[in-house]
């Protein structure tokens, strides 16, 4: 038995299959995780219309994943839609295309439904719920959420990219701006003093990667790594030195997030200050999984059982 979630960012567009095996939500495997950086809201006007080449780009990416939940039959299937979709006037002529394209249609979910997913996600494979906090960095918003509720704001690596740092190399004046709007931005989301926190998505796993190049160290595995302010602080001030084509050269990192990574890597540094963190561990586990694991759930799956030979 398999289930599949999409998720429609302001950045990337991903796809996860699971497949149950005998013991359901308790030990899935992943048949696909996919990750493309689509940029669904990048070059958005000022009243957040997505751009006609962004949509293309987008359901370009939802067509292929589409192929693939038809040929792998899953039992259940969800797709949701983001930040970008969520503020946009032409939310429903993308919403069309994308049905189209994934043969059903993408579900635009509140900011509190995708912070609660996202941390769904990220600890369904851990105890104490109650001392974990999940920092997820998307394109469009940032979800800061615990195990009774969090936050959603309208701040992500794409917006602050487009809204502060437009240089690459980046200016001394843009970064200050950039990182005071963060800072203020997050600030009433905190603080969270012995609390694990968990950073979930892609902004943290290429930050993980960063790290561990910059360390010298193995870079492709990057499940567990920790990240502390000095950490990020110094990933943060390599990146601002960096010319466009430099960053898309650093082999840590996913060429086509090389124009935002400045951007959510100073959300990451603000995060840990504003929420009063020393350290953040990144993981895979995200809102696809948190998908995953509600349509599980909700099919009430029931492991076999075997009759014993009288």
């Amino acid at each position: 038995m398999r289930v599949a979630a999409v998720d429609i960012g302001t950045n990337s567009t991903r796809l996860l299959i699971w497949d149950l095996g005998t013991k359901g939500a308790d030990d899935p495997v992943d048949l696909e995780r996919i990750d493309q950086v689509t940029g669904l809201g990048r070059g958005a006007d000022d009243c957040g219309r997505l751009a006609p080449d962004s949509i293309e780009r987008t359901v370009r990416v939802l067509a292929h994943y589409g192929r693939l939940i038809e040929r792998t039959r899953p039992v259940a299937a969800r797709a949701v839609a983001t930040a970008a979709t969520r503020d946009a006037p032409n939310r429903e002529e993308f919403l069309d295309a994308a049905q189209q394209a994934l043969g059903f249609r993408p579900e635009v979910i509140s900011g509190t439904e995708e912070a609660a997913l996202a941390f769904q996600g990220a600890t369904f494979r851990r105890a104490d719920l109650d001392q974990i906090v999940v920092i997820d960095i998307g394109g469009g918003s940032t979800e800061i959420v615990t195990k009774s509720g969090g936050v959603s704001v309208n701040l992500g690596s794409v917006r602050v990219t487009e809204g502060f740092l437009p240089d690459h190399p980046a200016r001394s004046g843009q970064v200050s701006a950039a990182r005071r709007a963060v800072e203020e931005t997050l600030g009433p989301a905190g603080p969270f003093p012995n609390h694990l926190g968990l950073g979930t998505a892609g902004t943290w796993t290429s930050l993980a990667s960063l790290h561990l190049y910059l360390s010298g160290e193995p870079w492709s595995v990057v499940e567990g790594t920790r990240l502390g302010s000095d950490d990020l602080d110094r990933i943060a001030s390599r990146l601002a030195t960096l010319t466009l084509p430099e960053k898309r050269s650093l082999p840590a990192l996913n060429k086509k997030r090389a124009p935002i990574i400045l951007g959510g890597a100073i959300i990451a540094e603000a995060a840990l200050l504003t929420l009063g963190l020393g350290e953040i561990t990144v993981t895979g586990a995200d809102i696809l999984d948190g998908v995953c694991l509600e349509l599980a759930t909700d099919l009430e799956y029931v492991q076999p059982t075997t009759q014993e030979t009288p």
